[in-house]
């Protein structure tokens, strides 16, 4: 083990400081702890976990006849 190469010189001129993280799906650098995480950039991140609707916007009033029994009483 003595005469091995090291597979790394120890004295080569590598980048110091964190290594770079690109986008998984556009490749651009990430910069952001949250997207370095995730290996996603905000823009592709909303492309493919887009937000859930908002049940609210979904609900609508409808016309309809009263229901038999429930008119109220003439009188």
């Amino acid at each position: 083990m003595g005469d091995e190469p090291l597979a790394i010189a120890i004295d080569s001129t590598a980048e110091e400081g964190p290594r770079r993280v690109y986008c998984r799906l556009c490749g651009r650098p990430l910069t952001g702890a949250g997207s370095r995480r995730t290996g996603l950039g905000p823009t592709c991140d909303a492309k493919l976990h887009p937000p859930a609707p908002d049940i609210r916007t979904r609900r609508h009033e409808v016309a309809q006849d009263t229901l038999p029994g429930l008119d109220p009483p003439a009188g």
